[in-house]
């Protein structure tokens, strides 16, 4: 009893050692690029203009991730493709990521995966999945534990990054609490410890609007709680995120990774005064 306490307190001192020296990373000024996943996700009738306008917003994210080194872009599937080859030919080492399900987390398990396997085919490198929230919050537990369970296959046995997106604003804290770590235990039982650590649990899709008026992106309490339940998994932190002093609380808080539309205000020291 005594020999197996002290491995389960080794092994939460490792994850513990290894989740620091992830955020010491983001301490240093020039390294704050690499860990922002620089994100444009609106469709051209959510902006208000037409299918080249929005072409040219992509064009532009990508490009200034170039310049910046961001870590990553985050974009909707239909531009994979597109930032792809302009990323390939820039011969820049920035990552191409899209959202899987996205806003809602509510379409069929299919559709996801149909979804996903588009990307890869595309030359997506990370996966940002909605995970059916909703299902979770109904206790329909068999939902989540098949669509993640195959859908972080599906992009780990490709070598790719996979987030879970839980939508935190549409929980409670307990609700957190309870998803981070089921969706931790199913990773585990998936693909191991090991790969685990490439995947993430992710706060939000910037698109949640709770009816209480109350922030429906990234807060710190919600990034704290989902820091520890995650167990090796890694935290992103997206939605609302819109200056360094942002970036730096969610970092405080347990993120090792940050989405926001205001990658390039929170390089320059700026705060953007814009939607996510």
């Amino acid at each position: 009893m005594t020999v197996n306490i002290f491995i389960g307190m080794e092994k939460f001192i490792t994850e513990d050692i290894n989740r620091i020296s992830v955020l010491m990373g983001l301490t240093e000024e020039n390294n704050v690029g690499e860990y922002i996943d620089s994100t444009y996700l609106k469709t051209s009738e959510q902006a208000g203009i037409d299918e080249d306008e929005t072409e040219s917003i992509i064009f532009n994210t990508v490009s200034d991730a170039i310049e910046n080194n961001f870590k990553l872009v985050m974009i909707r599937p239909k531009y994979v493709l597109m930032a792809r080859e302009i990323i390939d030919k820039a011969d820049s080492n920035v990552l191409v990521g899209t959202v899987i399900g996205f806003p809602n987390g509510d379409n069929s398990i299919g559709e996801k995966f149909d979804e996903a396997i588009k990307a890869i085919q595309d030359g997506v490198d990370e996966l940002d999945y909605v995970v059916n929230y909703k299902a979770f919050k109904e206790g329909d537990l068999d939902t989540i534990w098949k669509e993640v369970n195959e859908g972080t296959l599906i992009g780990i046995d490709k070598g790719k990054v996979v987030k879970w997106i839980i939508e935190s604003a549409a929980l409670t804290k307990d609700q957190i609490a309870e998803l981070t770590r089921l969706i931790s235990e199913i990773v585990i039982k998936s693909v191991g410890e090991e790969k685990a650590r490439n995947v993430f649990v992710k706060t939000s899709t910037g698109f949640f609007t709770p009816e209480d008026g109350s922030p429906g992106g990234a807060t710190i309490d919600a990034v704290s709680i989902m820091s520890q339940n995650a167990g090796p998994l890694q935290v992103k932190a997206s939605g609302g995120i819109y200056s360094r002093e942002d970036l730096d609380k969610m970092v405080d808080a347990g993120a090792s990774r940050v989405g926001t539309s205001a990658g390039l205000e929170i390089i320059r020291g700026e705060k953007a005064n814009t939607d996510y």
